[in-house]
């Protein structure tokens, strides 16, 4: 089930711009704002990155790194 948000004091620039933004995406105004909160919601948060990267192990040699950047190419 969907819920319902309502923002108020939204400044004229800000509803402006989201507006013809919409309109350039051929969408309505609710649909861009949806499109684009869904969007924000999937990336991590400052915060859930900064306790990802608490959880790794620290690199410290250069052929650790050189290693690890290989792996990461291969994964491509």
């Amino acid at each position: 089930m969907s819920k319902l948000l309502q923002v108020r004091g939204v400044p004229n620039r800000v509803h402006g711009t989201l507006r013809r933004r919409a309109q350039e995406a051929g969408m309505s105004l609710s649909s861009y704002v949806l499109a684009e909160l869904d969007r924000n919601a999937k990336q991590p948060s400052r915060g859930e990155i900064i306790e990802r990267l608490a959880r790794r192990v620290p690199v410290s040699t250069r052929a650790e790194i050189t290693r690890l950047v290989r792996r990461g190419r291969d994964a491509q």
